[in-house]
């Protein structure tokens, strides 16, 4: 199956080209709710593009572990996942993945509410926007999804509406290393998978804690990029779920993810 060999690359090592991405497109000025969002309840699709993303993806609940969340995702029945990869018109479609460390910051989201509900959220490196509507479903009383791909920024509104949610917020600029915002928490998931990019992400999401208080959540299925990281001293375990049969079959037998508490002791945080 042609897209499966691409998702194994991209296990592999392939994931460094979104990687370059994500530390070439600088962030830029203290961010705002409004000013920075590209997409929002009030803006439509282009027809063409929902068009395609409706033909060429299945909308599934199954093989994951959030059943209660529907999305719009590449699997062995759609064309593409037995397609040549670089036929696919546009970026490489990490969005339409569900990632293990998503699925487990999602799970946890819609186990334990309180820990978003009336509280301000950042999904960061969102892809198919899973965890910010389980943020939305569980009562936050702010969502910011971020992607640098505007693919999955509309894969997101798409999968909104099959959970019948109002579009949150989306901006696909990299708003790594700009001014920390004021978010009462941030949640990323899968994304310590370079090197660099995880250095980044460490000196970013270190200064929105000492500046904004922020809370740090952290989903990974345990790649050796993040056990390997300076971070990992840093960080709490929460809870960790084992991974259903599907999810394992499609990440190299992965069996199961992590949500972790980033908490930075006091002589990193004035670095």
């Amino acid at each position: 199956m042609a897209f499966r060999g691409w998702k194994r690359l991209l296990l592999l090592g392939r994931q460094n080209t979104f990687a370059k991405a994500w530390r070439s497109r600088r962030g830029g000025p203290s961010l705002r709710w409004k000013r920075c969002c590209h997409w929002s309840a009030s803006k439509s699709l282009d027809p063409e593009v929902r068009a395609f993303l409706e033909e060429n993806t299945e909308v599934t609940s199954s093989g994951h572990l959030t059943p209660e969340i529907r999305l719009r995702l590449l699997t062995p029945r759609c064309r593409f996942w037995r397609e040549k990869p670089d036929l696919w018109p546009y970026g490489d479609p990490f969005w339409a993945i569900y990632w293990p460390g998503g699925q487990a910051l999602s799970r946890y989201i819609l186990d334990n509410p309180r820990v978003v509900k009336g509280r301000s959220v950042l999904d960061l490196g969102s892809g198919c926007g899973a965890t910010a509507i389980a943020a939305v479903m569980s009562g936050a009383s702010q969502v910011l999804a971020n992607d640098i791909d505007p693919i999955a920024g509309m894969a997101m509104i798409l999968n909104c509406e099959l959970n019948h949610l109002n579009p949150f917020p989306i901006t696909i600029k990299n708003i790594i290393n700009s001014e920390a915002g004021n978010w009462d928490l941030i949640v990323l998931g899968d994304m310590f998978y370079d090197e660099q990019l995880a250095d980044r992400l460490h000196r970013w999401l270190r200064k929105c804690i000492r500046i904004q208080q922020t809370e740090v959540l952290i989903g990974d299925p345990g790649r050796h990029q993040f056990l390997s990281h300076s971070i990992h001293s840093q960080l709490h375990k929460v809870i960790e779920y084992s991974l259903p049969e599907y999810t394992r079959q499609e990440n190299n037998g992965l069996t199961s993810s992590i949500v972790w508490s980033y908490q930075p002791s006091n002589s990193l945080e004035n670095c």
